[in-house]
């Protein structure tokens, strides 16, 4: 039997022309080397630009300089209503794809690719405004204490994981990706040797961990006496045993084989004491905004907040102002007695 023959457009949608994938790949080392974007946002925007690369192809469109905005705009909508290949995505994810599509226009009018942007003028959807989630201090405590304090190696470890999750606001990405190295002291400034030593520091230094964020951009977070005590139990008795079965990893959390534990690892780890303290829907993102929402309600300055998340602007920490405003109407609402008469 003579397999059937791809039709033109078939073949056109699977096989993107060299000189579409020529700036594609262009335009993703631009992005790892240059701008030095994450591993998983990198990760993001080639499944993105490969999917529009192969609508461009789909349409008879050979590079980038004979896209016009018709074709940027039908791309966004097939993303919303979906096609014979793709479910529809939402908001959130269109918007991704989009942001990505108009990086590879500018890029390709600055390279010389293309005389025009055909996407500067074609806008990602507007997400739906969704405030980020926080649990109580009590869901917290709660959590926390689901994984015993002095329990063997693995629970040592998992808990100095959730504490230094929630003491810290740290990213899963990031907590897994630390180095003992990167637990650090940060001494004080000469014109405070005199100053009384920390009381949980003996030579006056206060604990911090070094994470790497976003852009591979460093920064220091102190680290409170909870996730401290939990990080030094785990240090002393417990990665020592799990440590033994690898082969002398770096990695501050390692995995019950000695080596570096995954983000997968990271999510079970929560999964399973969040089970155990009854709560339902707490994600490592849980923990970090519990963190700066709890840091505002206790009066932080937003932009110490923006500096202890890592975030590069204040814009995106500002959000956060928007859940303690709520938490203060339900106290007015319940606590003043003429907050709920009529005028």
């Amino acid at each position: 039997m003579i397999p059937p023959v791809a039709t033109e457009h078939e073949t056109a949608r699977t096989q993107p022309g060299a000189a579409l994938g020529s700036a594609l790949a262009g335009y993703l080392d631009h992005l790892a080397v240059e701008r030095g974007l994450a591993a998983n946002t990198l990760s993001s925007y080639r499944r993105d630009l490969r999917r529009y690369l192969e609508f461009l192809a789909g349409r008879g469109v050979g590079s980038l300089a004979e896209v016009a905005e018709s074709d940027v705009t039908e791309f966004l909508r097939r993303l919303r209503e979906g096609d014979g290949d793709h479910p529809p995505l939402g908001g959130n994810s269109a918007g991704r794809a989009v942001v990505a599509v108009r990086g590879l226009h500018r890029f390709a009018l600055r390279e010389g690719l293309a005389a025009t942007d055909p996407a500067g003028g074609v806008r990602p959807p507007t997400p739906a405004r969704r405030l980020p989630k926080a649990v109580s201090l009590e869901a917290i405590e709660s959590l926390l204490g689901a994984v015993p304090a002095g329990g063997d190696a693995r629970g040592l470890r998992d808990r100095a994981l959730l504490e230094l999750l929630y003491g810290t606001g740290a990213r899963i990405s990031e907590a897994v990706g630390l180095d003992v190295d990167d637990i650090t002291r940060l001494t004080p400034e000469p014109a405070d040797a005199a100053a009384d030593p920390a009381p949980d520091s003996p030579d006056g230094g206060v604990a911090a961990v070094r994470f790497r964020g976003k852009g591979g951009k460093e920064r220091l977070v102190p680290i409170g006496r909870f996730a401290r005590a939990a990080l030094d139990a785990y240090l002393v008795r417990a990665r020592p045993v799990l440590a033994a079965s690898g082969r002398g990893a770096p990695a501050l959390f390692l995995n019950a084989r000695g080596g570096r534990l995954t983000r997968q690892g990271a999510w079970a780890v929560l999964r399973a004491a969040a089970e155990r303290a009854g709560l339902n829907d707490v994600s490592p993102h849980t923990l970090r905004h519990s963190f700066a929402t709890h840091l505002l309600d206790g009066g932080a300055d937003v932009r110490v907040v923006q500096e202890l998340l890592g975030h590069a602007s204040v814009t995106t920490t500002q959000v956060y102002t928007m859940v303690t405003v709520d938490r203060l109407r339900e106290v007015y609402a319940a606590s003043h007695p003429r907050a709920n008469t009529a005028g």
